[in-house]
């Protein structure tokens, strides 16, 4: 396949192709040229974004070389980038200089991007197949009718009026509206504070970090009664379905211990359908096992890495280290209960050999179930300067696209995809 054309950005946000150069990528600073399994047609749902105050870089095939251009028909022009929907990993970032005094980027994933035969080329992979969180225009009037029955079915319930006003109103979080249509994953936000001050936590930033969260976190503790209200119907009437401790608007779940291993017995008293899970950083290692023994049926950890250095760099824990996180998975998998590792993918350094090895050798000490590898939303460049992985320290990369292929050939017990793992999934493996 040819390579697709430069895409770059006016001051007014259009896209624009520049014909006489080719699409350029990044893959952690270094600039390369994509080759055909690294790009695809640009999700449906897939989002075009500008990147002020970045140079786009593209490839001078008459010359033979990079070049950056500030100007194209005598107008400024920016870096483009896609955002790339759930399901797709990138395989490479977006091709740019920074200028002098550049606002940081707010969290998104920021893949590279091209235009060729009337459509736009992403650097992406597909890693899951399902269609879980893909919410299309047309299903807007439907959701909104339900959950406004929702609301009035659960009119003094606080967690249900913040899923539905704040989640599916205000965010459209796809997990929330797969609850109003009764599908899927349940969402079960618990807590308010956090044992972490993540770099790119998308529910609470320092205003010196001058990047806007992107969600409102939790403002209150809901009880077992308010919890068991709805995840109790949920599990026995929706499709396949899964109720999940941990979201993106609240902070870490294993700080309400006690209230989680509340709600769990009392759901498990009144069904057994579906799955409990809980997305969690698994700093505590013995609380983990009191959910374990409560019923609880996965566990996904969240990692940027599986070098104990470049995961407190990111993670910035408070009261826990990464030996805290490792054992929390040896538990889990000794008490059978399915282990993710929900993997924050950032081209250049997750295919990095060093990381790469370092993985490997996680996932046989662990014995984890799956690796949920999501992209990274954050600034590119305020990521690698933050954990100081610039390229002459991480080496040349084997290519996320290696990356998929051989994580599949070398650990074949080993699910790789996105979403939450089913019932099916769960039981199955045992």
């Amino acid at each position: 396949m040819k390579t697709p054309n430069l895409i770059v950005c006016d001051a007014a946000g259009s896209a624009i192709e520049i014909p006489e150069l080719l699409m350029a990528v990044s893959s952690n600073g270094m600039l390369q040229r994509p080759d055909d399994r690294s790009i695809i047609h640009l999700p449906k749902s897939g989002v075009l974004l500008t990147l002020p105050s970045r140079v786009p870089a593209g490839y001078d095939p008459v010359r033979g070389r990079f070049v950056f251009v500030k100007e194209y028909c005598g107008k400024p022009v920016f870096a483009a980038a896609a955002f790339l929907p759930p399901g797709y990993v990138q395989t490479f970032s977006s091709a740019y200089r920074e200028m002098e005094g550049a606002p940081r980027l707010p969290l998104y994933c920021y893949a590279a991007v091209g235009w060729m035969n009337n459509r736009f080329y992403a650097a992406g992979n597909r890693i899951d197949r399902q269609f879980r969180h893909e919410i299309p225009d047309e299903s807007l009037g439907t959701i909104d009718a339900m959950a406004k029955q929702m609301l009035k079915r659960h009119s003094h319930n606080r967690l249900v009026d913040h899923l539905v006003n704040n989640c599916v109103f205000t965010y459209r979080c796809p997990n929330a509206c797969n609850l109003v249509l009764g599908r899927w994953e349940c969402p079960v936000p618990v807590s308010r504070v956090c044992n972490a001050a993540c770099l790119g936590c998308i529910s609470r930033q320092p205003k010196n970090s001058c990047v806007p969260s992107t969600q409102h976190r939790l403002r209150f503790v809901p009880t077992v009664a308010e919890i068991a209200e709805y995840v109790v119907p949920h599990l026995k009437h929706a499709a396949n379905p899964i109720a999940s401790f941990g979201q993106g608007c609240e902070g870490e779940p294993l700080l309400q211990t006690w209230l989680i291993e509340g709600s769990i017995r009392n759901v498990r008293a009144r069904t057994k359908r579906g799955i409990i899970n809980m997305n969690t950083n698994a700093s505590r290692p013995a609380l983990i096992e009191r959910l374990c023994a409560a019923g609880l049926d996965s566990i996904r950890v969240s990692l940027n890495s599986a070098q104990r250095d470049f995961y407190h760099a990111y993670y910035r824990p408070k009261d826990y280290s990464f030996d805290d996180v490792v054992e929390s998975m040896t538990i889990a998998r000794r008490n059978k209960v399915w282990v993710s590792i929900n993997y924050l993918i950032f081209p250049g350094f997750t295919d990095s050999r060093a990381e790469f090895s370092a993985l490997k050798k996680l996932l046989k000490k662990t014995g984890i179930d799956m690796i949920q590898a999501r992209n990274l939303n954050i600034d590119p460049v305020w990521y690698s300067d933050s954990l100081g992985i610039s390229r002459q320290r991480t080496g040349k990369p084997l290519g996320m696209v290696n990356w998929i292929n051989t994580v599949r050939e070398e650990f074949p017990e080993v699910k790789l995809g996105y979403f939450n793992p089913t019932a099916v999934m769960v039981r199955s493996k045992g």
